[in-house]
């Protein structure tokens, strides 16, 4: 459960039992101090039946994550705490800690988090920031790509008049993805219409999704080398689903100059394979939210294909 029912009432004090030069313990000074310490127990139970204090209560309802990148993971962990008490309570400090299979991710302190307002609920937002460079040069066995569970763990220092300082521990469970950016690759490009005035062609775009989890894409921008020479560049809107270690093909047309453009395009328009570099960005939703990542291939080679040649020719 993420609930705390049970609060550890933590002591504001205690004094030390008196003894004599021989070791023993002084009945008469010791006895008087305990009663002293009931009568005023007593009295402290009488004010808070009379006056209608309780102890708080306190839930995790949700962990959302608004921001998630190949770089960090921004964690929002909202938590319910309810004051029963005809006063306000000070929310003294929030320790919390955030574990992956028993192995420690981060860990953090927020000091005078804030003030309960009186016969009210409020809800507490701890944020939590992971740093993926950070994990996985910690544990080496966490690959990006990868889903990993992960147990948040908060305690909160409440201080209640009367009862006194308590602790409402609370903890909540999940998965997190370690993301991994998707390879990008031209599997060809097929020319429709050759002129030196304008050329219209079709990149055939392969994009290889190396997650354990699906990507819908909802945005491609990219821009295209040959060589030395930017010959094509797009933002597309088109919709596709790129399934968890799966690869989908694009087609994107496109038209260029021929007559503007140096030797990588007339090499590639005669047959002769040429080196290309992609580089862009896809906006993506996932099981986690939303993701923007890049994409970047450098050094591929590539050739035209014409309309009638054979489309499963490599």
């Amino acid at each position: 459960m993420s609930s705390s029912e049970n609060p550890t009432v933590t002591e504001r004090g205690g004094g030390k039992d008196r003894r004599d030069d021989g070791g023993e313990k002084k009945e008469g000074g010791g006895g008087f101090m305990e009663k002293v310490k009931d009568f005023i127990h007593d009295i402290g139970e009488k004010i808070e039946e009379a006056v209608g204090f309780g102890k708080p209560t306190a839930d995790v309802s949700s962990i959302h994550i608004p921001h998630i990148s190949l770089h960090r993971a921004d964690l929002i962990v909202d938590v319910l705490i309810n004051n029963p008490n005809p006063v306000p309570i000070p929310l003294v400090d929030i320790d919390y800690l955030v574990e992956s299979d028993g192995r420690k991710l981060v860990s953090g302190l927020i000091p005078d988090a804030g003030t309960i307002h009186a016969h009210g609920e409020e809800t507490v937002k701890i944020p939590i920031s992971l740093i993926y460079d950070d994990i996985k040069s910690t544990y080496n066995d966490i690959k990006p790509g990868s889903i990993i569970p992960y147990l948040v763990r908060v305690v909160l220092l409440i201080d209640v008049p009367i009862i006194g300082r308590i602790k409402l521990p609370l903890e909540k469970s999940g998965e997190i993805p370690i993301p991994y950016k998707p390879d990008v690759d031209v599997d060809k490009i097929k020319f429709h219409r050759f002129s030196f005035e304008e050329t219209t062609a079709t990149l055939h775009l392969k994009l290889e999704n190396k997650n354990d989890f699906d990507l819908g894409l909802n945005m491609l921008e990219y821009e295209m080398w040959l060589g030395d020479d930017s010959i094509a560049s797009a933002e597309l809107t088109e919709s596709a689903k790129i399934e968890k270690q799966g690869i989908t093909t694009m087609q994107i047309p496109f038209s260029f100059r021929p007559k503007e453009f140096g030797s990588a395009v007339w090499d590639m328009i005669r047959g002769r394979g040429t080196s290309y570099t992609i580089k862009g960005k896809i906006d993506v939703d996932t099981p986690f939210g939303n993701m923007k990542l890049p994409i970047i291939k450098e050094g591929g080679t590539t050739r035209f294909k014409k309309d009638d040649d054979d489309d499963d020719e490599d």
